[in-house]
Parts: C-alpha cells; structure tokens; sequence
C-alpha cells in the first residue's frame, strides 16, 4: 500500500490502525543540532486527543509519544526520527457486526474493492486515528521553522452556524472546547451539537488556518507551488471535502480590481493593501499571513439506520455502533495546523539552496 509518506526534504511516514497495536512515523530531512524532546511533542497531541469533551469521541487515548530514535543528548542528529504512541483503549469488537458490512461514507467498500481485504475495526489504516502522528510530525516541522513563524486554526462553521468574523478573538479559542474565536455564538454551537448528537446523526465544519511570520520566496512555480502543496496536505486529512487559499471561492463574485491585493510602500517596505490571494502568488509566499480554510464532512459513523450492501452483494440496512464525534471539525483544527506545519518546513528546507552566496 503506498501513499503513506508526504513532503520532499522533510518528509515523514506514518503507520498503524486505528485499533491494532501502536500507531508510528518515521521523519527524515530534520537538521542537526536541533534541541528535540517528547516535551515539544505532546502539548500539540493533546490538543488533537479525543476523550476530553462532550462534544468529542469518547475513546480515551493519553496519546503519550515515545522518540525511539533520531535524537541524543536532547538533539536531533540528522538522521531519521521514529516516533511511537501506543493504543490504550482501542475496543475491536464494537465493529464485529460490521465486519462484512459497507458503511454509507466510509473507505470500507473502496478499500475491499482495491485491496481484496479491508481492517473493519474503526477503518483500519482509514482511521482518522491514524492524524495523530501527523500532529506528532507537525510538531517538530514547528521546531524546524522555529518561533518567528506562528501557525494557528479556528473552526468558523459548524453545521449551518457560523461565527461574525468582527468579533474574532485568538484569545477566545483557548477558553472554549470547540476551537471558536467568537464567544457569542460558543453556546449556540454547543447546543446544536448536543442537539445533533441525541439525534444520533453528526454535522461538517470549516475550519481555518493561518501562518504569520512566513518570510517571502517559499514555493515553486507550476507543479510545486506552495499553495498547491497545501492544498494536497489538507485534502489529504480524513473526511476533507474541500479547501480555499485566501478568499477563495468568493473571489468568483469580485472585480480584479477588488481582487487584487495591491502594493504600496510603508516605512520603506512594500506593504499590500490586502490578502485576497492568502499569502501567496505565483505559487510562492508574499510574505503576507497565509491563509487557508477547509470542510470536513459530516462524520460518517452515525446511529441513524443507512442502507448498504454486505460482501456477499445482499441489501442491509447498517447502524453503527462504537465511540464516534459528532463534528470531526473541532478535533480537525490541530491536524491542520500540523499539515500547515510540515508544507511550510518542506519548503524552508527547500528554499535554502536558493539562499547560497
């Protein structure tokens, strides 16, 4: 099975199912001398780890990770980083039922088609489980773009709700359990979720994600650009349905005047007048805050009865059982921060060939 690998100077692998034995990566590209511990790691996996709200999968995963190699004396040596978290509270047997069963949403019927054999228990290699390592990744892309460049995320939709962006807050986020910078709407949101979760169905959400401090030249023209890169990243995170850099699909409804994020001078430096292009032009950073948003579907994994089929080709209706989120979003916003994270450190690493004297 390929695919399980990303980036091209930093690049990491993961592997492991969602309820086998251990979930793991492997990082290469990660330069020498830099100061690495499982300390740096964790703050972020907990961020992403379930079993901490209401509004979250009730799994109860410490997600604790363990450097197995890549790192002496508290510093990374050059050479690959292997990194591990053991499943704690992985219950197998609450997909025994579905073992022969399509469920509507899920890779369960792609996956027997391609492969001629699938993991049933909690979609195996499918598994949103399978992000925490990314988050574990994108932890020490952050270490390798260091602390002039910040990256953070906030969900701005759930369901049909959304938040008024005049009244955005980052420092409103750390004080709610569902990623909002909007304090006015937090109640409303968890309402709804406490509504949709009785009704045993789930919701979708947009979540965005912004890097300030990227300096100007990340990126590659055509089939490299850092846009382009992202966009792959993001796609790429479990129930992912669509993204946007900068304004996005709402550009269609602008003139290019009103699009285009125009230049003056300020203090002496070229200073745009807007980000309508999300910090990148030409497939290459501007210098600007980078911008980017995407939907997650609804979780697929619900109560309500779905029709289906089973692997013998007969009709079945299927109701699934187990520990699922009603919104993936809100769990969705560390994974993509860390996607965020490891696209820009590809690209550093990249861009530093071009920096000689």
């Amino acid at each position: 099975m390929p695919g399980n690998s990303f980036g091209t100077l930093f690049r990491f692998s993961t592997w492991g199912e969602s309820h086998g034995v251990a979930l793991g990566c492997i990082i290469e590209g990660v330069p020498s001398k830099i100061t690495l511990s499982e300390k740096d790691i964790q703050p972020w996996l907990n961020k992403r780890r379930p079993g901490k709200s209401r509004y979250t999968s009730q799994r109860k995963e410490p997600d604790k990770v363990k450097i197995l190699s890549g790192v002496f004396e508290g510093k990374t040596t050059g050479s690959p980083i292997s990194l591990q978290i053991l499943n704690v509270d992985a219950k197998p047997k609450d997909y025994t039922e579905i073992s022969q069963v399509f469920r509507p949403g899920h890779a369960d019927y792609t996956y027997h088609k391609k492969y001629g054999i699938r993991d049933y228990r909690g979609s195996g290699r499918a598994s949103a489980r399978e992000t925490a390592m990314r988050v574990a990744a994108g932890a020490v892309a952050r270490k390798v773009l260091g602390k002039k460049i910040k990256i953070r995320g906030a969900v701005i939709q759930i369901g049909p709700h959304k938040i008024e962006r005049s009244r955005w807050s980052w420092g409103t986020i750390e004080k709610n359990e569902l990623w909002c910078p909007d304090k006015e709407v937090v109640e409303e949101w968890k309402l709804f979720l406490q509504k949709i979760r009785k009704q045993g169905t789930s919701t979708g959400a947009i979540i965005e994600v912004t890097a300030s401090g990227v300096p100007p030249g990340l990126g590659d023209p055509v089939y490299d650009k850092l846009d382009a890169d992202l966009a792959k990243a993001l796609v790429s995170i479990p129930a992912v349905k669509g993204v946007e850099i900068g304004s996005g699909f709402a550009t269609a409804a602008l003139t290019g005047e009103n699009n285009a994020d125009q230049i003056r001078i300020k203090n002496g430096n070229p200073n745009f007048l807007s980000n309508n292009a999300g910090g990148i032009l030409g497939g290459i950073s501007t210098g600007q805050e980078i911008v980017v948003k995407f939907c997650v579907k609804p979780t697929s994994s619900i109560l309500v009865p779905q029709k289906s089929i089973n692997t013998k080709g007969k009709e079945v209706m299927v109701r699934t059982k187990g520990r699922h989120d009603p919104c993936v979003g809100i769990r969705a916003v560390p994974i993509g921060e860390a996607m965020m994270a490891v696209v820009l450190a590809d690209h550093f690493l990249r861009n530093k060939i071009y920096l000689q004297d």
